[in-house]
């Protein structure tokens, strides 16, 4: 029974998330995460086609985020987004991942390791960038394309690489 609701639950996801960024589709898409799941979301959220948010408990969306075409976000550990948020394309904010047992333990059983991952406000994340678990990304702050994120990144400041290093600070 549990399985079935889960695939359901994927699946209403997985349509409804495909469809277009139109004002009043986004204001369902915001209302699904909040029924359904207790998602915590703010107002003039930017959901473009494919974006994947599984399962929305534990996320936090501030107001006017934009989360671009192929998005990613993992709950299981907690995600916070902060107001005046841009998430580039093909990005991964992950609050979860698979734990690395000692040997001679299989990896297959070793089940997951979950830590909240938090984005300040006014944050832009370029596209096809991983934000992996536990990560704070700070105030005002600007990650280039392409960047894995795996510490966190101070407020102001400019990050690239992989892994992520602070280039500059912003003027």
């Amino acid at each position: 029974m549990k399985y079935a609701l889960v695939v359901t639950a994927e699946t209403i996801s997985y349509l409804l998330f495909l469809l277009p960024r139109y004002r009043l589709l986004n204001g369902i898409k915001s209302l699904y995460l909040k029924v359904v799941f207790g998602a915590k979301v703010g107002r003039r959220i930017v959901y473009y086609p494919g974006v994947w948010v599984f399962t929305g408990r534990s996320l936090t969306i501030g107001n006017d985020v934009d989360l671009a075409k192929g998005v990613l976000v993992t709950t299981g550990g907690g995600v916070t987004i902060g107001d005046r948020t841009l998430v580039g394309y093909g990005t991964s904010i992950l609050s979860a991942n698979h734990r690395i047992p000692a040997k001679p333990e299989r990896i297959f059983d070793a089940g997951h390791e979950k830590s909240a991952v938090t984005i300040a406000n006014d944050v832009w994340i370029g596209a096809n960038c991983t934000i992996l678990p536990g990560v704070t990304i700070g105030e005002g702050a600007v990650v280039a394309a392409g960047s894995v994120v795996t510490k966190d990144v101070p407020p102001f400041s400019m990050v690239g690489g992989v892994p992520a290093r602070v280039i500059k600070e912003r003027k």
